[in-house]
């Protein structure tokens, strides 16, 4: 089992490139997530960033701070999280619980713009839902369509509050 405090969120770099090129998820779970190699490609505005366990890139997401955030958010400190994804070999240690956990501190340290954190997730991936819901996600009762149906709009504050709340 992994030591406590061993999870990292680190901001991809070409280090991570070989290793998350290799990432392989069962396809239950693909239908709903991208893999790193499908979206590493797009970067503007889009931050990904690796879960690293003792260095070892482990699992991976995307933080965006584009116009794609006003589709799910009317909070203009808000980033949009897309793309979770742990690695095949990886999965079932808790990695993805701890990275989530790990997120809040992560973006006031990275992004000191973001107070809200906002994703969707489709309402036929309950592993998912649970996750997030344990990171402290919450929902905030919005649906959005997505691409294979209909999807539950999560947020999660960050801690900090707006400038003149």
């Amino acid at each position: 089992m992994k030591k406590s405090g061993s999870i990292q969120l680190k901001h991809f770099s070409e280090e991570h490139s070989a290793a998350l090129l290799e990432f392989e998820l069962p396809e239950e779970q693909h239908r709903f997530t991208a893999l790193p190699k499908e979206v590493l490609k797009q970067t503007d505005g889009q931050f990904p960033i690796v879960i690293l366990s003792e260095g070892e890139p482990v699992g991976f997401f995307i933080l965006h701070a584009t116009e794609r955030v006003k589709d799910y958010s009317d909070n203009p400190d808000a980033m949009l999280l897309t793309a979770l994804s742990i690695d095949r070999k990886h999965q079932g240690k808790g990695y993805a619980k701890e990275g989530m956990l790990k997120l809040p501190a992560f973006v006031a340290k990275e992004f000191t713009h973001c107070h809200e954190i906002v994703l969707v997730v489709n309402v036929k991936n309950t592993a998912a839902q649970h996750l997030y819901v344990k990171a402290g996600f919450a929902d905030t009762g919005e649906r959005k369509m997505g691409p294979i149906g209909e999807q539950i709009v999560m947020k999660l504050n960050t801690g900090k509050h707006p400038k003149g709340s």
